[in-house]
């Protein structure tokens, strides 16, 4: 048989040939052919789920959640889930990205030595515990962070989650049971104070807003805006079971080294070193500074800063720094974590560039910004939130000073403009100052204008506090204050605005604003509405000036009124129809859509009619406000 089989293409050529024809699906089937289990096509061989992931990695869940966390993996939405849809998947990928990971192996390590102190522990070996834990291994997450964010924007970017965890951890008391250290408390304060005197210093602070959650930030920094909640200066009460500490503290770890490094560059673009040498006038306001100079002295170093020279400023401290004999600064960090230095002072970090010489050049927002409290003087009452104000006024040029020590003056100095004040009433008054609520400060500081005191005086209900952050125009409803403000900003700026009710588009044709997109239906047909009875009054009052100009009396005749009247009532029949124009260019267009388009053509006009209403219930509901104060009068 095998003799034949390899003399069969010499001796019948044409039938090796309908052979190979005939047993070429054989060739093209064994190609293709798959057994099960051996090889993986589509979703299934590009996702995972998290206990496949666990197992191949063969780490615990917290800490694959921990390295997802420090690698910034997240989970995925294939479109077809394989497994069910009750697993959570991730893209084969982003394990392997985690396979290859240096930390995995310190965590693993890490975990050994942890074994090792808790079995020298249990057989009372106190000196190999000690050791062990002198060695266990340490890590930090700066190649992690490059990594992350090659440029710096990348990094601006995502500030806005950082921001808002790291002034969260700074206002939480520290608990040994959910491994919230002082330390790590303490280094929140100064990340957060010191980002918050960066903002103060080079005016880039855009918008603030007083909410129930907390106060909203907005600054724009290298074109990049950033907006972060800060909570309340208030005693912070720590749920038991509803939060996972252990999540939020893996988060908090790279956030705090990401705001370490945007940081450091954003001080060093003002030519500011970093870390900050804080003002020695007000490190010597703290109780324990004493401890600090002792821990200084016995290190035989030279001080960073001179004791008897107070109004030393940070450039003459870095210059006199460099001639003198530079300290540790890792141990002034420690022992200024050691000490509890008042870092949490916003006021401290004020001054730190003061005296920066050379600025960049500033945009038409920041010169505003900058002049909008430049020649008044704000004095802080105890009851106000201090931290706030001492941002936020010098951020728009002012002055400001507050009740305790270290302040910059008095509260007895006559050259003060204005005093925050929030409680009932007010005892003592100078009469060279008016005493203002806070709200009045943010009001203008959105308002970018100096608003009138007579609504924010002591003892009276302010007006409401507006948010910055909605567009009154896109949202369909401007409310009253915000009219007001509209109206005082004209005048500041020397602008003349339409009277109410009256706005460009009367001037031009409604249907053509319509086509364009420059208004919807509904402002086109009121716009339409008041152009027609524009037209109306105009024609008739030309009408009267026409008798007049006859020698004709308007009640002399009636044939002339009625003469009148049908002139006006075939103009009127002239006039065309906006609301049949609007309806019949709103048909041609659902016409030439397809069915989709025409969905959501549909959906879009559904969502517009919610938020009419939405609208009209404002309206209604600011007209009850507004008979029952009448009643009430």
């Amino acid at each position: 048989t095998s003799l034949f089989t390899l003399h069969t293409p010499f001796l019948f050529p044409q039938a090796s040939i309908h052979l190979s024809q005939r047993f070429s699906w054989l060739v093209t089937m064994a190609k293709h052919y798959r057994p099960p289990g051996k090889k993986k096509e589509g979703n299934a061989a590009r996702y995972i789920t998290r206990s496949q992931a666990v197992k191949h990695l063969q780490v615990t869940l917290p800490l694959f959640r921990r390295l997802c966390i420090l690698k910034g993996v997240f989970p995925r939405e294939p479109k077809k889930k394989v497994k069910g849809n009750h697993h959570t998947y991730y893209h084969v990928k982003d394990v392997a990205f985690l396979q290859h990971e240096p930390l995995l192996e310190i965590f693993r390590d890490k975990r050994a030595y942890e074994k090792k102190i808790k079995k020298a522990e249990s057989k009372k070996n106190p000196d190999l515990a000690n050791r062990l834990r002198t060695r266990i291994p340490t890590y930090t997450l700066d190649r992690i962070i490059r990594e992350r964010y090659p440029k710096f924007v990348d990094a601006l970017r995502d500030l806005d989650d950082c921001l808002t965890m790291v002034h969260l951890f700074a206002a939480l008391p520290a608990l040994e049971r959910e491994k919230l250290e002082v330390d790590r408390i303490h280094n929140c304060r100064r990340l957060s104070h010191e980002w918050l005197a960066y903002i103060s210093r080079v005016h880039k602070l855009r918008k603030v807003f007083i909410s129930v959650k907390g106060i909203y930030y907005q600054a724009e920094v290298e074109g990049q805006k950033v907006t972060w909640l800060t909570p309340h200066a208030l005693q912070q009460v720590l749920p038991e079971d509803d939060v996972d500490f252990n999540v939020m503290l893996t988060f908090l770890e790279v956030y705090e080294t990401l705001l370490t490094f945007a940081n450091y560059h954003l001080y060093h673009s003002i030519n500011v070193k970093y870390p900050p040498i804080l003002d020695p006038r007000l490190e010597a306001l703290a109780s324990d500074l004493y401890a600090l100079s002792r821990y200084i002295d016995a290190n035989s170093r030279t001080s960073v800063v001179d004791p008897q020279a107070p109004t030393m400023s940070g450039s003459e401290q870095v210059e006199t720094q460099q001639k003198g004999t530079e300290p540790d600064e890792s141990d002034l960090r420690l022992a200024q974590l050691q000490y509890q230095l008042p870092l949490n002072e916003p006021g401290v970090l004020m001054r730190l560039a003061e005296d920066v010489a050379g600025e960049d050049e500033e945009d038409e927002d920041t010169r505003e910004c900058k002049k909008l409290f430049k020649s008044l003087k704000f004095f802080l009452s105890r009851e106000v939130p201090r931290e706030s104000l001492l941002f936020v006024i010098p951020a728009f040029g002012g002055v400001v000073s507050w009740e305790g020590e270290g302040a910059p003056f008095k509260e007895a100095d006559q050259s003060i403009t204005h005093q925050i004040v929030d409680r009932p009433s007010q005892g003592h008054k100078f009469l060279s100052r008016e005493y203002v609520q806070p709200q009045w400060v943010y009001d203008c500081v959105n308002a970018r204008i100096i608003l009138p005191t007579e609504n924010y005086l002591v003892g009276r209900v302010p007006p409401p506090h507006l948010s910055p952050f909605v567009d009154n125009e896109a949202e369909g409803y401007v409310p009253e204050y915000a009219e007001t403000i509209k109206r005082l900003q004209a005048a500041a700026r020397n602008e003349v605005l339409p009277l109410p009710g009256v706005g460009k588009e009367d001037l031009e044709d409604p249907q053509k604003l319509l086509v364009e997109g420059v208004i919807d239906r509904a402002a086109a047909n009121e716009a339409a509405e008041r152009k027609r009875k524009m037209t109306l009054e105009q024609n008739r009052y030309l009408d009267e000036l026409k008798v007049e100009v006859d020698g004709l009396q308007s009640s002399s005749t009636g044939l002339d009124n009625k003469q009148t009247s049908k002139e006006m009532e075939a103009r009127e029949e002239s006039e065309p129809d906006i609301h049949r124009i609007v309806q019949d260019h709103a048909n041609m267009s659902k016409v030439v859509m397809s069915r989709n388009k025409r969905k959501l053509y549909e959906a879009m006009e559904i969502g517009k009619k919610r938020k009419q209403a939405h609208v009209n219930l404002l309206k209604e509901r600011k007209k009850k406000i507004e008979t029952g104060q009448k009643f009430e009068s």
